[in-house]
């Protein structure tokens, strides 16, 4: 079929109801629009809205826990904590280039994150029994402790396993400015800063693995260094993991003088960057000034004082400032004499970061440039520029840099809230990459009976209808519908603001749409939603529930109904899993809704070295950050950051026979000693009987048989499928991994899904596997998975086997054929090729004009851009792959074996733009069923999530109804997309002869 253009509302009659191809799109602007993908009498709907906020929080803080590792345990403790001005902390994981956003730590209310530090206490190594013997020495790592301030006086450390602050303290002394801990004594520094001898550091080391070996850990950092708005240094204690404010080093005489960055030289010498044009070097000993650092006055018509927003400090000493007036400033570390002063920035100079060799420093300033220097050869150690790039819509506020054995890389944020990954060794070989700004669990859910789409942020929660779906509202209009007519079909029925100072953690509405439950990290709240078919705020009632004492004031991390209303999972922190009953009250006419007394269930004991919970992270790799019911909600899933699956089952707890009551308190024993904290749970798992049920969950017999993921988990979910109840029916529960490892269970039996064993990872499509962004939620139709993410869909036919890795129509094969070398992505398996953690590298002609197809009005047909075209499996453009997807489903064979067109186009450039269109499908061509094993697009981006808006039964019923293929329902959905233009981003500066968009 030929292809058909992109409809915008306006112009009516460019399109026709007649329409047979394999897609259609209806445009209105920033408000929403519709997709129809038409295949094999299948037919997909997705409402695609901009209309649903979530606003994008500006970056403030970023630090990585190990900036420099040695080695590969040191790597994989790595984290990078990303600070937020509305108080959230995000905690991401490297993975060699596959950059996993794990968890969120939510802030609240009028807080906000402008300075994070980590501190990280040396390793320990154990003796071993017989050193003769040739073992390998066991290690302790070294705790990781994150600390943050928030131009409060306060310092706030943060407790990664339960995602919640876990001490404050505070001083006599004003807003804290900036923060830093204070190196521990193995650094071996010398007096000005400078390193001391081999034999002198040799000695200190000695002394000190000696000292240790007997009294203990003695070199641990100790002490965090605050600068406040007032002129003070203030010293904070976090010696024997406590956290308290022990004194004040020194106060400025100066009044207006304020700290605005510091940076350790030494162990006992700080330097601080003021608001006075100065920057100061203090002894941390006795706090007297050891010299003061002069920039002198602003340019003319400036300020009359500069002011040093960062200082940084290189491995020989020497110190790096960047101020108000644009230059990076490098000072002698000896003498604290000016050496050099560049003008890097057109404006002030916001942030700095440095290689671990000192031989490279990155700067970002208010004018959204990022530029490296160097050391110029043959000029007497002097700088120089060598690389500025503008990779942000906004300031670049902040800067942190890591560096191993695979990855070399600077991470950068902003106002513009989207961190960029930049190549620090190989900038300017390598291409920068974008992290999305929006969250890696969608904060967004639908009720698919009443047609609601729920969203939050903050402390909002958001309530939205969409009236009609696609065919309806269609007809409706005659095929003439209009701006005003899709404006119509959505509906803002309720804005609910949670009460308290904490944001929203995580958040479920039920299929009806009957009740919401809202957690925070101090409350968990559940409310009756009362309404029928609303179409207006005031239809819909909002009713406060009871919830347990033992939820409710505690909070949770995740809460979810199951897909019969009837459960409400809580997650709280310390990974505690608690069940409660929804229930009806007494009056059944008046449709009140009640929960029931909460049934603790606990996970499977898992063998973890006892090394890696004592040190490092402690059992935050446990922390569990999905969950799903089942179908029929007869079965519960859960999986940890550290790859583990449980499961449990809902059995009836009054007529089960006593063996399976043996074998439920047998895993129930078993299961007791991995988490302590739950044992007291039973005694309340009675309140299910008080709404009348006497259904207990139990853990599944198999679920120790769940082997552990490769890699971290993105995505866990359940199929539509209920089991029939005979012998070999099971259910289909599906995980994607950090390293794209799709694999499907069957939970009941404990075992991998057939399709998994016949399609590895190997087999998966190369577009898949080499797609830099993860997975993000999954939508089910029949046997087809569709997977999203924040710039793709993918679509995967399980009851279809993939072709052979090197088999014939593959990416892979084509690129080869063509003489081209396939692009390797970075992430998860050691490195991508040699990439340092950014981007893929550059090629020679990367910037040359890209393959354009073009659609000429006079002709209506297709045509290849001739001038510069490209080899049909061509990779690494981000054309839109939908467009290229619109033949006729019944000669899609023939297309693909590069058959010239028939239908009412035809295609002018034969069995070459046959192959172009179809290099992103893979046909089963041993059925001739012509039903794809794949599919893709990149049109939507970025997506904040997807949500079905019809029920999966009703679906596939109606769907046989029609005359559509037996078993594969109809799949509508609500694809909601924020683009970072559509977000109302602070004033920035731009210079004169830059335009504005």
């Amino acid at each position: 079929m030929p292809r058909t253009p992109t409809k915008f509302l306006g112009a009516p009659n460019n399109f026709s109801p007649a329409f047979t191809g394999s897609y259609k799109t209806l445009c209105s602007g920033d408000s929403s629009s519709w997709f129809v993908w038409v295949h094999s009498s299948i037919t997909m709907d997705i409402h695609r809205c901009r209309f649903v906020a979530f606003p994008p929080c500006p970056i403030n803080a970023l630090a990585f826990s190990h900036p420099h590792t040695r080695t590969n345990l040191q790597s994989s403790l790595c984290r990078l904590a990303v600070g937020r001005a509305n108080g959230d902390v995000e905690i991401w994981n490297p993975l060699n280039g596959a950059w996993h956003q794990e968890t969120v730590m939510c802030g609240g209310q009028d807080r906000s994150i402008d300075g994070l530090v980590w501190v990280v206490e040396p390793d320990e190594e154990l003796p071993t029994a017989n050193p003769d013997a040739g073992h390998e020495k066991s290690v302790i790592p070294g705790r990781s402790r994150l600390f943050s301030i928030g131009y409060t006086s306060a310092v706030t450390e943060w407790d990664l396993e339960k995602g919640q602050p876990l001490r404050t303290a505070s001083g006599q002394h004003g807003d804290i400015w900036c923060l830093a801990a204070q190196p521990p004594a193995s650094a071996a520094l010398g007096k000005g800063g400078h390193k001391a001898s081999a034999a002198a550091a040799a000695a200190a080391a000695a002394a000190a693995q000696q000292q240790h070996l007997q009294h203990g850990p003695a070199d641990a950092v100790t002490r965090l260094v605050a600068g406040t708005i007032d002129g003070a240094l203030a010293i904070y204690t976090i010696a024997d993991s406590e956290l308290r404010f022990q004194r004040l080093l020194t106060k400025s005489p100066a009044r207006k003088t304020q700290m605005v960055s510091i940076a350790f030289q030494s162990r006992d010498v700080v330097v601080v960057g003021c608001s006075d044009s100065t920057l100061r070097a203090y002894d941390m000993r006795n706090g007297n000034l050891l010299r003061k650092m002069t920039l002198g006055s602003d340019h003319a018509g400036g300020s009359k004082e500069i002011i040093v927003w960062s200082v940084k400090c290189l491995p020989n000493g020497d110190i790096v400032s960047g101020d108000s007036t644009g230059h990076v400033t490098v000072w002698d570390g000896k003498t604290y004499t000016q050496m050099q002063r560049i003008q890097s920035h057109r404006q002030d100079v916001l942030s700095l970061s440095a290689s671990a060799d000192g031989s490279a420093i990155l700067s970002g300033g208010m004018d959204r440039r990022t530029v490296l220097h160097k050391r110029m050869a043959g000029t007497a150690g002097r700088w120089g520029k060598v690389w500025s790039r503008k990779y942000h819509d906004h300031d670049v506020k902040a800067m942190a840099s890591f560096e191993s054995s695979k990855m070399s890389v600077v991470v950068s944020g902003g106002p513009d809230a989207s961190p960029v990954v930049l190549p620090l060794k190989e900038l300017g070989r390598e291409n920068h990459r974008t992290l999305p700004n929006l969250p890696q669990q969608p904060p967004l859910q639908s009720a698919a009976k009443a047609r609601l789409i729920m969203s939050w942020w903050n402390q909002q929660v958001h309530i939205w209808k969409l009236r009609q779906p696609f065919d309806s509202l269609y007809d409706n209009a005659n095929g003439n519908m209009t701006g005003e007519d899709l404006d119509k079909n959505r509906k803002l029925l309720k804005t609910i603001l949670i009460k308290g100072e904490s944001n929203i953690a995580s958040a479920s509405i039920s299929p009806d749409g009957d009740v919401l439950a809202v957690a925070t990290s101090t409350d968990v709240k559940a409310f009756y939603l009362k309404h029928s078919n609303p179409s207006k705020p005031s239809d819909m009632k909002v009713l406060p529930m009871v919830v347990p004492s033992a939820i409710a004031g505690v909070g949770a991390r995740l809460v979810q109904i199951s897909p019969d209303g009837a459960w409400l999972v809580v997650v709280q922190a310390g990974n505690k899993i608690s069940l409660l009953r929804l229930g009806h009250g007494g009056n059944a006419g008046s449709g009140e809704r009640i929960l029931s007394r909460p049934q603790a269930v606990t996970r499977m004991k898992r063998k973890t070295p006892k090394n890696l919970v004592v040190g490092g992270l402690g059992t935050y790799d446990r922390t569990i950050v999905h969950v799903s019911f089942a179908p029929d909600s007869r079965m519960l899933a859960v999986a940890d950051l550290a790859g583990y699956i449980d499961t449990w089952v809902l059995r009836n707890a009054v007529n089960e026979d006593k063996e399976g009551r043996e074998d439920a308190s047998g895993s129930a024993s078993e299961e007791s000693s991995s988490d302590s904290e739950d044992d007291d749970g039973g005694d309340d798992d009675g309140g299910a009987d008080e709404v009348g049920s006497r259904e207990k969950w139990f853990h599944t017999p198999a679920s120790t048989l769940l082997p552990k993921l490769p890699s971290p988990p993105t995505v866990l979910s359940f199929s539509n499928d209920i089991p029939s109840g005979n012998a070999s029916s099971d259910y289909t529960l599906l995980a994607v991994t950090t390293s794209w490892h799709i694999l499907a269970f069957h939970p009941v039996e404990g075992a991998l899904a057939p399709w998994s064993r016949r399609n590895p990872v190997a087999r998966l499509p190369n577009t898949i596997r080499d797609t830099r962004d993860l997975a993000k939620g999954v939508l089910w139709q029949g046997a087809r998975v569709w997977v999203y993410g924040v710039s793709f869909l993918f679509m995967l036919d399980l009851s279809q086997d993939l072709s052979e890795p090197n088999a014939g129509g593959s990416s892979s094969a084509l690129a080869a054929q063509a003489g081209q070398k396939r692009k390797r992505r970075g992430g998860g398996g050691g490195g991508g090729g040699g990439e340092s953690g950014a981007g893929n590298r550059m090629t020679i002609g990367a910037i040359a004009p890209a393959q354009v197809d073009r659609f000429t009005s006079d002709k209506k047909e297709w045509q290849l851009d001739v001038e510069n075209a490209a080899p049909p499996s061509s990779e690494g453009s981000d054309t839109d792959m939908l467009d290229e997807d619109d033949e006729d489903e019944s000669g899609d064979e023939s297309n693909a074996e590069g058959e010239g067109g028939g239908g009412a186009g035809g295609r002018s450039a034969g069995g070459e733009l046959a192959a172009l269109r179809n290099r992103d499908t893979q046909m089963d061509g041993r059925s001739g069923s012509g039903r794809k094993r794949w599919w893709y697009t990149y049109k939507y981006r970025p997506i904040l999530g997807i949500v079905p808006l019809n029920i999966p039964g009703e679906a596939l019923d109606k769907a046989n109804a029609g005359g559509q293929e037996a078993g594969v329902p109809p799949v509508e959905a609500v694809l909601v997309e924020r683009p970072i233009w559509d977000v109302d981003l602070p004033e920035r500066y731009a210079t004169a002869d830059e335009a504005e968009r």
